[in-house]
């Protein structure tokens, strides 16, 4: 069982319900008909009827008393993570390029989820989103199965919101910002591959230009939908291929993928804290991304 204690405060002038609140907490429907029917939601120890006002300082107590919608176990890794931020429910690491994010079969113990897996101990992760392996920076990471819904629902509600970093060649003219809104579809002649295609599922991507030379740009990039390979597929198709990407960009790799996911935006679960996560490149990347540039600004 899964049990979440909250101390309660409006956001301004806000009247809510029990049963509004969990629908602004994006506690999913089924599980607020279990808490309902299980009375497994007390308001100061006591359980009361979901059109009760909860009010300032009430002590809510959720206790998750059913099976969550999915397990996630994994082998134990054997390398270091990076912890950008850390609390009783939720992790965010900072991913070295080249490692997978999770594993493709349960015998794989060399991804980042097998490595949080030993750094947890006697608890799980539970992946949220994830990241190309080529790609380094944030992942966010639920310690409790019973989070998983709630960010998806913030996912798609563009709540949580991811921001990268990337340098890409110039093969044809940028403008200073701008929303890339193409279909993205498996690519029939290489399973690796995914491609710019009529009947692919919706992939929107906003970006903007921060720094650039007759060759080269550093631009920031908002992912509005999360389809695989979308921001390495999106720069590609336009023109702007990103450095050392062995898939899209057809000139030699010389490091590795000038791609770095440096931001997470999210809500707390059970509260209305906005919650920003920021990363700097790893020395290496930044003097990479500098040498492209030929720039010494600090980079957001």
């Amino acid at each position: 069982m899964y049990q979440k204690i909250i101390t309660y405060h409006p956001d301004s002038n806000e009247i809510l319900t029990i049963r509004d609140l969990l629908k602004k907490w994006l506690i999913p429907k089924k599980w607020q008909h279990l808490l309902r029917i299980q009375r497994d939601i007390l308001i100061n120890d006591h359980y009361q009827p979901f059109n009760t006002i909860v009010k300032n300082n009430d002590i809510i107590t959720l206790n998750f008393n059913f099976p969550p919608r999915s397990e996630q176990h994994y082998l134990p890794g054997s390398d270091d993570i990076d912890v950008v931020f850390e609390d009783d429910d939720i992790l965010v690491v900072n991913k070295t390029a080249g490692k997978k994010t999770h594993p493709n079969l349960k015998t794989e113990s060399d991804s980042l989820m097998n490595d949080v897996e030993t750094y947890l101990k006697n608890r799980h992760p539970y992946m949220v989103h994830r990241i190309d392996m080529e790609t380094s920076g944030l992942v966010l990471i639920s310690k409790t199965p019973y989070l998983v819904p709630i960010f998806n629902r913030q996912l798609s509600s563009k709540t949580l919101q991811r921001e990268y970093l990337a340098v890409v060649k110039l093969n044809s003219p940028i403008p200073e910002k701008g929303t890339i809104d193409l279909p993205i579809g498996q690519d029939s002649k290489d399973v690796r591959k995914r491609k710019v295609m009529p009947d692919g599922l919706s992939a929107i991507t906003k970006y903007q230009v921060l720094e650039k030379n007759f060759q080269y740009a550093l631009v920031k990039l908002n992912l509005l939908t999360g389809r695989t390979h979308q921001l390495r597929v999106h720069l590609a198709y336009n023109g702007w291929p990103i450095v050392n990407d062995p898939l899209y960009n057809n000139e030699p790799k010389n490091g590795n993928l000038l791609l770095f996911a440096h931001k997470l935006t999210f809500r707390q679960p059970f509260s209305n804290n906005l919650q920003i996560i920021e990363a700097k490149p790893s020395k290496n990347m930044y003097n990479l991304i500098c040498a492209y540039l030929k720039a010494t600004k600090k980079l957001t």
